[in-house]
């Protein structure tokens, strides 16, 4: 299959290249830097929409916003980043449909239902309850896209929690601010969250690109896989690097919204689960 993909040089999107090459797909990526032996075409976010001819599939994972922030990643300037990630993408997408691409599949984000109370269960069915500015331009979309759904294109929208893994050569893990200040003695909060494994989010991508179109409808998959307390994480932590420090004190499990998986499990998703997160620490505290 002919893949393109946009933000492949970011945390989320470098695992989902490296995973589709992997598999055998030939994989395009679009963005201003090419990664080492895989075909590139200069595009962004602000410029005209790239040429697509000849692809089968498209997978959106760029996203514009002022580093290390989703929710609230527009800084001061609200209107450039609703032009870059909610225009940008709808050029992409017509663009994408126009030349004849088959199958859209769009990293969205649980911040959809960032509007339901704390200890929720969230459902795929439930509609969008979106609380801030990201989840407002990801959930419209997602709308957008499932509504030009229709033959000859298929669609589905990746409502992704947070996500953790060794991330894109050369930038840091998400947790690396924390460790480091964290085993210089310095007590991080407590808190507790929904995290997914990078490589089972691209696996779960994967899966969407190749499972028949008519189980991609209705087009929204929740993405989430462990409740993960910091207190086990630094835990994880300690165990891999021989860190003496205390832990912080456990969070609530009560107030974590849990995300329901049936659809993507019901495909045949598996998901690393809690044992997985030892070995990924260990990974990213090694060298």
């Amino acid at each position: 299959m002919k893949i393109a993909i946009t933000g492949a040089t970011g945390r989320v999107g470098y695992p989902i290249a490296r995973h589709l090459v992997a598999l055998g797909h030939h994989v395009m990526t679009l963005g201003r830097r090419p990664l080492p032996g895989i075909a590139h075409q200069p595009w962004d976010l602000t410029g005209g929409p790239p040429e697509l001819t000849g692809t089968d599939a498209l997978v959106h994972a760029a996203f514009a916003h002022i580093p290390n922030r989703y929710r609230g990643g527009e800084g001061d300037d609200p209107e450039a980043f609703r032009a870059r990630n909610l225009d940008g993408t709808l050029q992409l997408f017509a663009k994408a449909s126009a030349c004849g691409v088959g199958r859209i599949i769009y990293l969205s984000s649980r911040a959809v239902y960032d509007g339901y109370p704390a200890g929720s269960i969230l459902a795929e069915s439930l509609p969008a309850r979106p609380q801030n500015l990201y989840g407002v331009l990801k959930a419209e979309v997602e709308d957008w896209l499932a509504a030009a759904a229709g033959p000859g294109l298929a669609v589905a929208s990746l409502r992704a929690t947070g996500v953790y893994g060794p991330g894109a050569p050369g930038q840091p893990h998400k947790w690396r601010d924390m460790f480091e200040s964290y085993a210089k003695g310095v007590m991080p909060r407590p808190e507790i969250g929904s995290e997914v494994h990078e490589d089972d989010v691209a696996a779960a991508i994967a899966l969407l690109l190749t499972v028949e179109a008519d189980r991609l409808s209705p087009a929204f998959f929740n993405v989430s896989d462990i409740v993960l307390d910091r207190r086990d994480l630094l835990a994880a932590f300690n165990d891999a690097t021989g860190n003496p420090r205390p832990l912080p004190e456990r969070s609530d499990p009560a107030t974590v919204s849990v995300m329901r998986c049936d659809r993507l499990r019901g495909l045949g998703w598996k998901p690393r689960g809690i044992t997985g997160l030892q070995a990924t620490v260990q990974s990213m505290t090694s060298g």
